[in-house]
This record gives structure tokens, C-alpha cells and sequence, in this order.
């Protein structure tokens, strides 16, 4: 076998969410196995930094900053991409948010901005990519869940049954679409140094809690995503479909 099947040279990836982060470390990580990476997010100063910094580094990088809720929006955008750049071979749905609080006393509105950026999204994104590759007959759409696809934990109920959904919506789409020759998979990340985990990672009794209760008794690195990431968007995976791959050191095969 040649590890040619895991070379993404000449392959187009979209990824959302990606000015930083586990989004910013899968697109850098695509970019180094050759695919031209357009990364997403709604801060513009931001996106623009990032993608600087990737060119610096090399790599083939382009940024469109726009809302990946919006319906309208995400059709906008994806159609000016395919236009400038050239149609759409990688989707990764990064994009995500938390809130914790308790569940009874979880405000409406953080309810549903959380449905709309962690659920909504990666619906409209995979449908707006998708239909285009459903034409085309090949394509590879990665979402991105969480160990809380599989666990439960106090004070992120509402984090919880959105990545629960997304992990039900990866396996729907699969079954719908691998028919046209697209393998829809996931990733499900444990805890990684990341912004969204800063509060988690300054706090000392979380933090000793979370290496006791990891396997590998330590948080994850980004780069240990990126494996994962080119194998589900690379030929290596064309009989891959509906799978949700844990990357957490372990926590989900434990007690």
C-alpha cells in the first residue's frame, strides 16, 4: 500500500470556524498534506491573521469570513468560493461554541444559540456543500462532535444534545449520501488545550480530575487531531462512512 491514499494534493477544504483552535490546527494540518485550505470564521481581523500566518508557513491559504448559521449566507459564501476557487472536495464543520450553567437555571436564549452554531450549522453547511457534491459524485464532509456525543456531564446539557445530534446527523447524511460516492464521518475530540477550555484548564481541581480520569492522564494536543483528519479526507477512508472516530486519550473506553 502507498501512503499516496492519504496525500491531499490538489484537493480543496473548506474548513469553518478554523481563526483558531482545533479549527485552525486541522486546516494547517491539511494545508501540510497538500490541500488548499479555506478557512471560515465571523471575526474578519481575525481570519485575516490566521491566514497570514499559514501563508508565512507556505501553505495555500484563503479566508471568507461569514456566519455558517445563516442559511443564506452559507449558500452566499460557498457559491463565491466554488467561483474563485474551485469547487469544494474537503468540508469540515468545526464550527462551535459553550455555555455552562446548570440546566435549570440554562437561559432561553443561550439554548438556542447554542442549537443554532453547534447544530444548525453543520446542517446547513453539509447541505450546502453537499447537494454540489452529490452532483459531482465525490466529496468528504468531516463534523466535528465530542466525547459528549457518548458521555454526559453537569452544567453543558445543552452542549451535549447538540454534539448528540450532530453525531446522529453524520450518520444520517452518510446513509443518504454514499450512495453519490461522499463518506460523511466525524471526529469526537476529548479535551484538548484549547480557548474554548481555558476556564477548565486554569481551574486545578478540574484539571486533576480530568488527568485522573483520561487514560492517558493528560489533555490532548492539537496535532493529535490531525491524523484523524486527513484519514477522513483522504482516499484512505472511501469506505468509511457514518463513523464517529474518538480522539480523547481514552476516556470513552473507560469507567
Amino acid at each position: 500500500m502507498s501512503l499516496a491514499i492519504f496525500d491531499l494534493t490538489g484537493r480543496i477544504a473548506l474548513v469553518t470556524g478554523s481563526s483558531q483552535g482545533i479549527g485552525y490546527a486541522l486546516a494547517e494540518g491539511l494545508g501540510k498534506a497538500g490541500a488548499r485550505i479555506v478557512l471560515n470564521g465571523r471575526d474578519a481581523a481575525k481570519l485575516d491573521a490566521a491566514v497570514a500566518t499559514l501563508r508565512a508557513g507556505g501553505l495555500d491559504a484563503s479566508g471568507y469570513a461569514f456566519d455558517v448559521s445563516d442559511p443564506a449566507a452559507a449558500e452566499a459564501a460557498v457559491a463565491t468560493i466554488e467561483a474563485e476557487i474551485g469547487p469544494l472536495d474537503i468540508l469540515i464543520n468545526n464550527a462551535g461554541k459553550q455555555h455552562r450553567a446548570p440546566a435549570t437555571e440554562f437561559p432561553d436564549d443561550g439554548w438556542h444559540d447554542m442549537v443554532r452554531v453547534n447544530l444548525d450549522s453543520v446542517f446547513f453547511m453539509s447541505r450546502t456543500v453537499g447537494k454540489r457534491m452529490v452532483a459531482r459524485g465525490r466529496g468528504k464532509i468531516v463534523n466535528i462532535g465530542s466525547v459528549m456525543c457518548e458521555l454526559g456531564r453537569a452544567s453543558i446539557v445543552p452542549y451535549t444534545a447538540t454534539k448528540g445530534a450532530v453525531k446522529m446527523m453524520t450518520k444520517g447524511l452518510a446513509t443518504e449520501w454514499a450512495k453519490h460516492g461522499i463518506q460523511v464521518n466525524a471526529i469526537g475530540p476529548g479535551y484538548f488545550a484549547t480557548p474554548l477550555n481555558a476556564a477548565l484548564m486554569a481551574n486545578p481541581e478540574f484539571n486533576d480530575w480530568l488527568c485522573k480520569r483520561t487514560p492517558a492522564g493528560r489533555w490532548g494536543k492539537l496535532e493529535e487531531l490531525v491524523g484523524a483528519a486527513v484519514f477522513l479526507s483522504s482516499p484512505a477512508s472511501d469506505f468509511v462512512n457514518g463513523h464517529l472516530l474518538m480522539v480523547d486519550g481514552g476516556i470513552t473506553a473507560s469507567v
